[in-house]
């Protein structure tokens, strides 16, 4: 909330302090979990570039060599001794032509190491022709895959700058030019070429003014047919082809006689050997002793063979190169040139360690698209060490035959990469070691380390994982699935897991690949710990998640039976995934519910229903949704089944937790759309009810001190908007009431001067409208639908309807109206939409019908365009008769001209204040549910046929917003544990402030509070105050009238917040308490209709929000509001809130008390009062376990909440003859009952004799009372409108009769007094709207 400016200057913290300190901490939080602070909903769904859209094969090769053996071409002065060796032979040490084919045999050799599986074709020394026909089959045989054209121009000129490379003629007796237009012509695209002469960069930069050309010359034939251009065979577009050049346009290639000729080639296709040579040229080879270059030659083992010294450093090799081009490409670059095909990934790889080697000849390698450079990055050091360790061991290996030590490397990168996990910051570069960490997956040896080390990676977050997938992991991990090692299982599915939070596109693969078996046999371990069942049957659920192939394959691998098997695990995450699961199995996919129906699955998940955890049961009722929301046909047998679980869930209509209920109208929503046409009667049945009884509102009926005057009351209010109202009664969001905020203040003069917002808000909201789901408005208003709820109660529906299992049908419409007047906004909005789709449908079929019978419907007249405003003005007051221009209304959309007959458009009966059309309030977007099938029209006067509203596209985001748990990171520190964080810093200020304000109040209170009449705030509250709350630790009041909150800070007299509590308009608020207020306070309300409301971010500078709300208590008796004379109000809702328990007793018209655990969010206990009237205060002690409850038949009653329902109550005590105003019971473990009723009696019982031990008495009509649980003093409001209040042994220490400062003015009549629960402040509230504070003397203060 605010720091208060002098906790900044704390003294030294005392024992004391610490001590209550330690309370704070140790209180249970109410509310505060992930499903009160989200919204539920799934992740934004990151875009996946991981997947190469177009994998590609190099599935041709050319080998193009121009050597011309033993002829120096004009253009090159070679120095003497020179670079002789081609694909290490040298040319000179046999016949030319023998030279030339071996050399050629070689080049295919070498490329075959990388790809062995392509079509290799060599073109030695050859013509024009030649190559063209060469390209061209191979082109022709290759279709859409990549080809490669491999240049080695040794012996032939250099490159010209007009773009030509040259070849030979027939006799060799003269070189020919070939243009690179015409090669690239033949070669087409895809291709890759491979350039190795000097100046090679030159035919680089041709290439690419070439390629730009033809782009012109196809956009040309594109726009005008009729050009040249375009008659003639279109060229190919050059945009995927891929070069490599040995040397820039101006360098030629090296001639040192240690290296071969073709250097570049050599890097390309035999890196190792040259890399090993290389080292061993430079300077540093001598710290390596007995290594020479025969040596090299001799390195023992295979290349592909990990497990040898040269399988080893080529492994090594891989890992570097790979790592390095990850760190340095940008990502698509990455992807496309390393990850896209097979042999262009070798090429750029080993084309890294040519630009590294051949820049020390100063030559600079060349490619496009260009790299960044290479040559200088650290993990080139790392590869001199291995091959340095390699190398050392040699000639004791060579000569005397010792094992081979294998490379450090890949656990060091290891390390190295653990160091980054531990170590690194939040905000950091992703770690260099990635790739590697890919490549140690394939050794045995490390694998089980890396997988741990990429789990922890993974769990880092979504972008983690893309950036795991993005190097390449997928494969990888998607092949151990087939390793039968156990220890490999949990990493495994832990691994899998977040993949699967993040991506959940993979559960193809891994259906392909029988992935989905591993998780089957994991699931069904029963040696595996819950958390990996957990997240194993999270796989499943997201592999059969709306995907019929990997719900078949689940279904064949019995997975519902090894779900059902595992429903009453004690692992809450378990138990909820295990649901969820078998609600997508069966989701839309009929032999799975079939097999579901054999092994009674419906019966199972029926325990869950009254699961400890709300987000358990709901999806419990998520899976008996889907289960009854199949479209096969329907037989008796599954039709009984549907019924059974209806009545099932709609037990759950008073489940105290809002995510529950929403997920249960989405349940019955998937009923209501099997049984539609059953509905469809029963709807009507219901709508004609409405019309003819007429309900009394209650608010008609309410007492005059509730009525707000209009002429006197104060400027508008600034109304804070509530976030999470928007709901079709409550339209009072910032926009909308804000609009109609402007709308009255314009009229000065005349209308309504100025609303009382409690009068402005529900008017503003309860307008009932018509038309088609189309328009985004409702047949049913909210007001229809409550008076419909209330009807049914007392109607006798049942005789009247003649459908088959009527009462399953209404009994479930019934539970549709009640969660349709749910206090939660987002459960009633459901709610409505699924009524309104129902009643839009009864009256589009009933239709033909009813115009003959006119007098059963009030007909609507044709659409009278009306001005926006007439309707504004009619709000509150009775019910507007039913307008025959209703349609004007709604009728703010123009609709298209098609209605022949307008009398026909479904007739409505406007109820309670009608108002702005919504149209024009709200998004023009589908309100009801989209994607349902076509229907003809029926009726010729019905334009498009009645469509099928609600479909499977009603639901709410629980299942993915339960999947965001895997995606984020399980092992990590919650920020509240952690000491140094921000989270933690300000609980600590919190609860050193609480201890100073129990310190600092105790001394005063101890000292003895001698008056307390110095008013120490005054001010007009927007509304008559009803109830007043103090918060426990900071300056903050609650002051409530009949349906707002407002709050002040009373040490400043400022009016901090001002909001819209949102229960309907014949209810008030009786009862308020702040929870958690010792930390991160939250206010609950509690209104006389059983309503329970819970608010957030109120009096900061957020917008306030709802956090929960429920139903407290169903059954509110309207019979007791007919409440003895004397006291101004029924009981209402009395509530009281125990912090060490999270238990919140719950009474008031009704005849139980009813505890709720707000952890779990249900019903714990229902206690009889056993008594024939209400209860008017409640008080509790939890080291105790008592319930004390006042009545309105002025007994005083005990209860021990830990015996049985029938021998609970302990004690009733009957000594006041009247309404018990207040019983309050001390906390202190030998703590009194204090009791006082109207009369002014004030009784103290000891809780175990059966008499009071002491009576006062204090003035007679009594409409208020509070009692200060600390300083022994209670306060009390009279009729004759002044407060008296008294000190334990019943003296008067102060008469308060007259406001201060305001002339001497007289207080009104008392509505409401509270004392702060530490300070010695009494806060008083009077009908004629003001709100002021008393306290003790300054002097104590």
């Amino acid at each position: 909330m605010k720091m208060d400016a002098d906790l900044l200057h704390l003294p030294a913290v005392g024992f004391a302090e610490e001590e209550a300190d330690m309370n704070d901490w140790d209180l249970p939080l109410a509310f505060m979990k992930k499903r009160h602070s989200e919204k539920i909903e799934g992740s934004k769904a990151l875009a996946q570039s991981w997947r190469m859209k177009d994998r590609m094969k190099t599935v041709s090769v050319a080998l193009v060599l121009c050597l011309n053996v033993g002829v120096d071409p004009p253009d090159v002065v070679k120095t003497s001794p020179c670079a002789r060796l081609e694909c290490w032979i040298d040319p000179l040490s046999m016949s030319p032509q023998k030279a030339l084919e071996t050399i050629g045999a070689n080049l295919q050799k070498q490329y075959e190491n990388w790809q062995p599986r392509a079509r290799y074709k060599q073109s030695l020394d050859p013509t024009v022709d030649e190559v063209k026909k060469l390209c061209t089959s191979l082109r022709r045989n290759a279709k859409e895959e990549r080809v490669l054209f491999h240049y080695n121009g040794h012996g032939v000129p250099r490159p010209t700058v007009n773009g030509e490379i040259w070849v030979f003629n027939k006799n060799y007796t003269q070189y020919i030019p070939l243009s690179i237009y015409d090669l690239q012509t033949w070669m087409g695209s895809p291709s890759i070429f491979v350039y190795d002469c000097s100046n090679a960069g030159i035919i680089v930069t041709s290439f690419k003014q070439f390629a730009l050309q033809r782009e012109q010359e196809l956009e040309v034939a594109a726009i005008n047919p009729s050009h040249p251009l375009a008659q003639m065979p279109l060229p190919p577009s050059m945009k995927n082809c891929i070069q490599l050049a040995a040397c820039e346009a101006s360098e030629l290639l090296p001639m040192n006689p240690d290296l071969p000729a073709d250097l570049f080639t050599s890097c390309l296709t035999t890196p190792i050997k040259i890399a090993l040579r290389w080292f061993c040229m430079q300077k540093s080879a001598k710290l390596v002793p007995g290594v020479t270059l025969d040596l090299i030659e001799k390195i023992p083992g295979r290349l592909n063979d990990r497990r040898t010294p040269l399988g080893e450093l080529n492994w090594i090799f891989t890992a570097i190169t790979d790592t390095i081009a990850w760190n340095v490409l940008p990502r698509d670059l990455f992807q496309k040139l390393f990850r896209q095909d097979l042999l262009v990934a070798s090429l750029f790889r080993n084309f890294l360690l040519a630009e590294r080697i051949m820049r020390s000849y100063n030559c600079t390698p060349v490619s496009s698209p260009r790299l960044p450079p290479t040559y200088m990055h650290a993990m080139w050091q790392a590869w001199d060490l291995a091959v340095d360790i390699c190398l050392s061991q040699l000639p004791t290996i060579i000569e005397e035959g010792t094992a081979f030590r294998h490379s450090p490397f890949f656990a060091e990168q290891l390390t190295a990469f653990q160091v980054w996990l531990t170590m690194g910051v939040e905000n950091r570069n992703p770690p260099e070691q990635l790739p590697i960490v890919l490549q140690v997956l394939l050794s045995q040896v490390h694998r089980l380390r890396a997988l741990d080390l990429l789990g922890c990676f993974l769990d880092l977050g979504p972008w983690a994982v893309s950036l795991a997938l993005s190097v390449g992991i997928f494969p990888y991990v998607l092949k151990l699935l087939q390793s039968s090692a156990r220890e490999l299982r949990p990493l495994l599915v832990f691994i899998w897991a977040k993949i699967l939070a993040v991506d959940s596109s993979c559960q193809a693969d891994l259906v392909k690949d029988n992935g989905h078996k591993y998780f089957l046999s994991v699931l069904a371990d029963s040696y595996m710990p819950a958390e990996h069942r957990t997240m194993a049957v999270f796989i499943l659920a997201v592999i059969v998640n709306s995907y019929s192939t990997g719900q078949e394959a689940c279904l064949q691998g019995n997975l519902i039976a090894n779900c059902l098997e595992q429903l009453s695990d004690p692992h809450p995450l378990l138990r909820q995934w295990v649901a969820i699961c078998l609600g997508r199995i069966w989701q839309n996919f009929d032999p799975a519910r079939w097999c579901g129906v054999r092994d009674s699955a419906h019966e199972k998940l029926y325990i869950l229903l009254s699961d400890p955890i709300p987000e358990v049961r709901c999806a419990a009722v998520f899976a008996l949704g889907t289960f009854v929301g199949n479209s096969a046909e329907r037989t008796d047998h599954s039709t009984t089944i549907d019924h059974n679980v209806a009545m099932m869930l709609a037990q759950l209509i008073n489940d105290g937790s809002p995510v529950v209920r929403k997920e249960l109208v989405v349940a019955l929503s998937h009923l209501v759309v099997q049984y539609e046409s059953n509905f469809c009667t029963v709807a009507l049945q219901f709508i004609e009810e409405e019309k003819n009884y007429t309900v009394s509102s209650p608010a008609n009926t309410s007492e005059p001190g509730n009525l707000t005057p209009v002429r006197d009351s104060p400027a508008i209010p600034r109304l804070r908007s509530v976030n999470s109202y928007t709901n079709i009664r409550a339209v009072t969001t910032a926009r909308n009431l804000n609009k109609s905020l402007q709308n009255l203040n314009l009229n000065e003069e005349g209308g309504p001067a100025a609303f009382s917002p409690g009068n402005l808000s529900t008017s503003s909201s309860a307008s009932s409208t018509l038309g088609s789901p189309d328009n985004d408005e409702y047949i049913l208003s909210f007001e229809t639908i409550d008076k419909m709820r209330r009807v049914s109660s007392y109607s006798s529906l049942n005789s009247l309807i003649g459908v088959s299992f009527n009462s399953v049908y209404t009994q479930i419409w019934r539970v549709l109206l009640h969660l349709a007047a749910d206090p939660f906004p987002e459960v009633s909005d459901l709610a409505m939409k699924v009524l309104n789709c129902i009643a839009y449908k009864a009256m589009m079929n009933a239709r033909p019908q009813r115009i003959l019978d006119s007098g059963s419907l009030t007909q609507s007249a044709p659409a009278s365009p009306t001005s926006k405003g007439t309707h504004i003005h009619q709000a509150g007051g009775s019910p507007p008769m039913p307008s025959t221009s209703s349609s004007s209304l709604t009728n703010e959309v123009p609709k298209p001209p098609t209605r022949d007959q307008p009398a026909t458009r479904p007739p409505y009966t406007p109820t309670l204040g009608g108002q702005a059309p919504h149209s024009h309030q709200f998004p023009r977007t589908r309100k009801m549910f989209d994607k349902g099938p076509e229907q003809a029209a029926e009726d010729g006067d019905e334009p498009c046929g009645h469509r099928n509203y609600i479909s499977a596209a009603l639901q709410t985001g629980l299942c993915d917003w339960s999947a965001k748990y895997f995606a984020q990171p399980v092992t990590k520190i919650p920020e509240e544990h952690d000491l140094q964080s921000q989270v933690r810093m300000e609980r600590q200020w919190r609860f050193l402030r609480n201890a100073r304000v129990k310190r600092q109040s105790r001394s005063i209170t101890q000292r003895g509070v001698s008056r307390l009449d110095d008013q120490i705030f005054i001010n007009r509250n927007p509304g008559v105050p009803s109830v007043v709350k103090f918060h426990p630790f900071n300056t903050c009041i609650a002051v409530a009238d009949k349906d707002s909150i407002c709050f002040w800070d009373w040490e400043k007299g400022e009016r901090l917040d001002y909001f819209y509590n949102g229960n309907p308009r014949y209810t008030r608020i009786t009862a308020m308490e702040y929870l958690n207020g010792h930390d991160c306070s939250l206010l609950l309300t509690a209104t006389d209709d059983g309503a329970l409301r819970v608010w957030k971010n109120f009096a900061d500078q957020k917008n306030p929000e709802m956090v929960t709300a429920w139903q407290g208590l169903s059954d509110m008796l309207p019979t007791t509001r007919g409440q003895p004379s004397t006291s101004a109000h029924s009981a209402g809702m009395v509530v009281d809130w125990e912090q060490e328990t999270g238990l919140l007793m719950t009474s008031g018209d009704v005849r139980v008390i009813r505890i709720w655990d707000t952890d779990r969010e249900m019903k714990v206990q229902d206690i009889p009062t056993g008594a024939d009237s209400c209860v008017t205060s409640l008080s509790c002690d939890s080291q105790r376990s008592l319930i004390v409850a006042g009545l309105g038949d002025g007994s005083v009653r005990v209860f021990d909440r830990r015996m049985g329902p029938n021998e609970c109550r302990i004690m009733t005590y009957r000594e006041h003859g009247a309404w018990v105003v207040k019983a309050h019971l001390q906390k202190e473990s030998d703590g009194h009952i204090i009791s006082v009723s109207v009369n002014g009696d004030v009784r103290f019982f000891e809780p175990r004799t059966p008499d009071s031990v002491n009576v006062l008495q204090t003035v007679k009509g009594l409409t208020a009372l509070d009692i200060h649980p600390q300083a022994n003093l209670f306060a009390c409001g009279s009729m004759n409108q002044f407060i008296a209040v008294y000190n334990a042994n019943g003296d008067v220490i102060s008469n308060i009769k007259y406001y201060d400062g305001f002339m001497g003015q007289r207080i009104g009549a008392i509505s409401c007094l509270a004392f702060h629960p530490h300070w010695p402040h009494l806060a008083v509230g009077s009908n004629d709207y003001y709100m002021s504070i008393y306290s003790a003397e300054k002097r104590l203060r």
